[in-house]
């Protein structure tokens, strides 16, 4: 099924919900990074809100990147997702380990840590980007969220994100000393859900809706719960918009989706300057460039990087 995100109102238009199915999305993060499962589940959590919040923008071309830095040893998280919702992003250790909560569950704010921030950087087509900043109050992603819309937007939100991984078993063919080959079952995982939402309160809304709303909120499952569950993003909208009218206003297509190029990194290449490049050519005679969103390298002759050196202005 592909991922989507809906988009309703609900208690007279005095709430606003984004709700989101996520798996393929952070599917496609954990293959391109091979990630561990706290490394998936950070990530994976970023990557959902930072898509939500993309489609709170207005404009075709506007953009949002996250930078989640906490200064715990999976280094920096970071996320960009357009007005539609599509993403990318990486963690600068996607080999991270730490030890999980005594109940069992990923101890992502282990990973993270709590002694950094959350940056949020729009990019609405001004002359400069708005930028906000704020410190980190645990670590676990949805509560940083929570409160950057606390203090940057002075909108009350209630956000919850969520990364469930699995266990799974494939066979590898394996070489051995012999030359002959061996077929063995080996241990991996995958992401079974992943998805959230974000809850806004309008700064009109009464009294009576923020209770509602409060109620609905306090004993409602963890979203992968749900999710696991069958639930699909309408219902859980019904369960968190329960007795408060919700109605769909869109549902979007969202996804994990790179931008690069040879011809983008092409021109990264020649941005480094002449001289830079002009050593490249001297000493190496050729290039390999890596894209740290989606890990899929573009190699380069050193015929082509004598075209790009000329093609420098």
């Amino acid at each position: 099924m592909k991922d989507y995100v809906i988009k309703a109102t609900g208690g007279n238009d005095e709430v606003r919900a984004y709700v989101a199915t996520t798996r393929e999305m952070v599917e496609t993060a954990r293959i391109n990074h091979n990630t561990t499962k706290v490394a998936t589940a950070a990530l994976g959590r970023t990557l959902t809100a930072t898509s939500m919040m993309g489609l709170m923008m207005k404009n075709e071309k506007d953009e949002l990147t996250v930078i989640i830095k906490g200064g715990g040893p999976i280094g920096t998280i970071l996320a960009t997702s357009d007005a539609n919702g599509i993403v990318r992003g990486y963690v600068q250790n996607p080999d991270v380990n730490v030890e999980n909560y005594p109940n069992g569950k990923l101890n992502v704010a282990g990973a993270v840590g709590t002694d950094g921030y959350v940056q949020v950087i729009k990019d609405l087509g001004l002359k400069e980007p708005y930028i906000g900043s704020y410190p980190l109050v645990s670590g676990e992603i949805a509560e940083d969220f929570t409160h950057y819309f606390a203090l940057s937007e002075q909108t009350p939100s209630v956000v919850s994100l969520g990364v469930l991984t699995r266990n799974t078993e494939v066979e590898r063919v394996m070489t051995n000393a012999e030359g002959s080959e061996e077929h063995m079952l080996c241990k991996e995982f995958d992401v079974e859900q992943a998805g959230g939402f974000i809850v806004q309160l309008m700064p009109f809304a009464s009294e009576e809706t923020i209770s509602t709303l409060e109620r609905n909120i306090k004993d409602i499952p963890s979203i992968t719960t749900l999710l696991k569950s069958g639930k699909k993003p309408e219902d859980i909208l019904e369960i968190v918009l329960k007795d408060l009218d919700p109605k769909i206003l869109d549902m979007c297509e969202v996804g994990f989706e790179c931008n690069c190029s040879k011809e983008r990194t092409g021109k990264v290449l020649q941005s480094i300057g002449r001289q830079e490049l002009q050593n490249i050519i001297e000493e190496d005679k050729q290039a390999e460039v890596t894209c740290h969103f989606c890990n899929k390298k573009y190699h380069f002759t050193e015929e082509e990087l004598v075209e790009l050196l000329n093609d420098i202005k």
